[in-house]
């Protein structure tokens, strides 16, 4: 049998359309030939949505939307959203479905799983909450910021125009001198900063000699040190309170005997204090010298021993005899 080109490019004609109504579903997520579970949703607001948008719990996509219609004309009871289900997934009854609005992604609805014991089925609605997009949170943040950087720009404006009206010519001279004064001052400081010859860096290399020198005698000076110690520790160990406490005793002896012989008990006392017993002393000193010196000069007085000599008739001496001046001849 013949086919004729008019049933074949009908045939064809069949099948593009069939093949278009086909990919436009699938485009959307609905298949022709799979039954799927169908739940519902009610927004105020679907700004962002879009029919084919994915259907999201804990991240994994269990379906997407299928249709969005009015509920009413006046669109008082709100917005409806049929969810096509592609998974069979338990979704309990207490699940909350938001719209997740992103700034470069498209919208998507992320239900929240409850923990009620009943599941839905097809047709039931699940529970909703509205949520503001990003963009809507970003735009309510920056205004305030906006207002403030307005009143501030307004401030800082104010504040340069209230400078600029105190800056005459002559304080703008003041500070053309105070920063010729500060060039001046750097320049100084670079020269005192000088790695060569600055007074810095002199003193640090005087520092640096200094230490040097110390880590030569550091031996010396641990000697010295070791000396100290020994000194202060015979110090620790002497009986200096001993000591102190013997001498102490001395002067308190030393004192009385230097008050005995300041009072007039005892020979010594009586001795530097009495002026008529040194008087009698002196006196009896100069009778004995007299006597004495008379024994020498004339012998014969006292001891005759000669058998012809004749006897001394010359009278006693009366002082002594270096008192006596000599006879003229």
């Amino acid at each position: 049998m013949k086919i004729s080109n008019e049933f074949k490019i009908g045939v064809m004609a069949v099948v593009a359309v069939a093949g278009l109504i086909i990919g436009f579903n699938w485009l959307k997520g609905s298949s022709l030939f799979q039954h799927s579970k169908k739940i519902y949703a009610i927004f105020d607001n679907v700004e962002g949505m879009e029919v084919s948008n994915q259907v999201l719990i804990n991240g994994l996509s269990i379906g997407s939307v299928a249709a969005i219609n009015e509920a009413d004309k006046d669109l008082a009871r709100g917005i409806i959203v049929t969810i096509s289900l592609k998974k069979d997934v338990h979704i309990p009854k207490n699940s909350v479905g938001v719209i997740n609005s992103g700034l470069i992604s498209s919208a998507s609805i992320v239900i929240s799983k409850g923990d009620a014991p009943e599941f839905l089925a097809d047709g039931d609605t699940l529970l909703t909450k509205q949520k503001s997009n990003l963009l809507s949170q970003v735009q309510a943040s920056v205004n305030p910021v906006i207002l403030k950087l307005g009143g501030t720009l307004q401030s800082l404006d104010s504040l340069i125009q209230a400078v600029g009206a105190m800056f005459d010519p002559r304080l703008k001279n003041n500070f053309s001198a105070i920063a010729a004064n500060l060039a001046a001052s750097t320049a100084q400081i670079q020269i005192l900063l000088n790695a060569q010859t600055g007074a810095l860096a002199q003193s640090l290399r005087n520092v640096n000699t200094f230490t040097a020198n110390l880590a030569k005698n550091n031996d010396h000076i641990t000697h010295t040190l070791e000396n100290v110690e020994k000194t202060t520790s015979n110090l620790a160990t002497a009986k200096i309170p001993e000591t102190v406490e013997s001498l102490q005793s001395t002067v308190n002896e030393l004192k009385g005997v230097i008050g005995k012989m300041n009072s007039n008990n005892g020979s010594l006392g009586l001795l530097l204090n009495d002026k008529k017993l040194y008087q009698n002393l002196e006196s009896t000193s100069r009778s004995l010298n007299i006597l004495l010196d008379d024994v020498r000069v004339h012998p014969k007085r006292y001891v005759n021993i000669s058998v012809f000599g004749r006897k001394d008739k010359s009278g006693p001496l009366m002082a002594p005899v270096d008192s006596v001046k000599p006879a003229n001849k």
